[in-house]
């Protein structure tokens, strides 16, 4: 089976969402994950040079924005626009911040633009990277949603989603001067992570 590789590939699904597991589940419309070193190189068994990569969509409309121009570190450097311009996080005036929920950097990466931050180094056995996005007009133009709520609970929609476009457009850290990272992507996933909560929740 070939894996799907970004920008040619669109994933179409039906979510009816009864129940979103609370104000700490990150509920994702699509969660994608793959592979790759910070020299674009695929990962080859060599786990000190790994980074898994992720990009996930949350629809929970409870999930706040950390990306602000206030806290640059939980933004990537820059953003592509769908007419292909790069909006560095630095320009407040056209850097979409609410698109974003956070942004983390691989700890194995060598060259990171300050302000950063590092992302969890214990959920995984190597280097990770996350770009988190909420629902946007920047997303919308591939099918995401638009605004916080769309496809939430009492909003059950089959969703066309132009994945392949829409990873292709977001910033992964890579060394510079090297050959971009082919983004295959090994896993495509729907549903929540629910983070530590002094509450039961459920999620459906």
């Amino acid at each position: 089976m070939q894996l799907p590789e970004s920008p040619n590939f669109k994933v179409r699904l039906t979510l009816d969402v009864k129940q979103g597991g609370g104000p700490n589940s990150q509920f994702y419309l699509l969660d994608i994950g793959s592979c790759w070193k910070n020299n674009g190189d695929p990962c080859d068994g060599d786990v000190l040079t790994y980074v898994t990569r992720y990009s996930e969509m949350i629809i929970n409309p409870t999930t706040m924005s950390c990306c602000r121009p206030d806290k640059l570190l939980s933004c990537p450097p820059y953003h592509i626009s769908s007419t292909s311009e790069m909006i560095h996080r630095n320009d407040t005036s056209r850097f979409p911040y609410s698109a974003y929920h956070l942004y983390c950097a691989p700890g194995n990466a060598k060259y990171l633009e300050k302000p950063y931050d590092n992302c969890d180094p214990y959920s995984n056995p190597q280097a990770q990277e996350l770009v988190q996005i909420l629902p946007h007009p920047e997303w919308a133009v591939h099918g995401y949603p638009e605004r916080k709520g769309d496809g939430w609970i009492g909003d059950p929609r089959t969703w066309e989603l132009d994945t392949g476009a829409l990873s292709s457009r977001l910033y992964f850290y890579q060394d510079p001067g090297t050959k971009l990272a082919k983004r295959v992507w090994s896993s495509i996933n729907v549903g929540t992570e629910i983070y530590v909560s002094p509450n039961g929740a459920t999620a459906e």
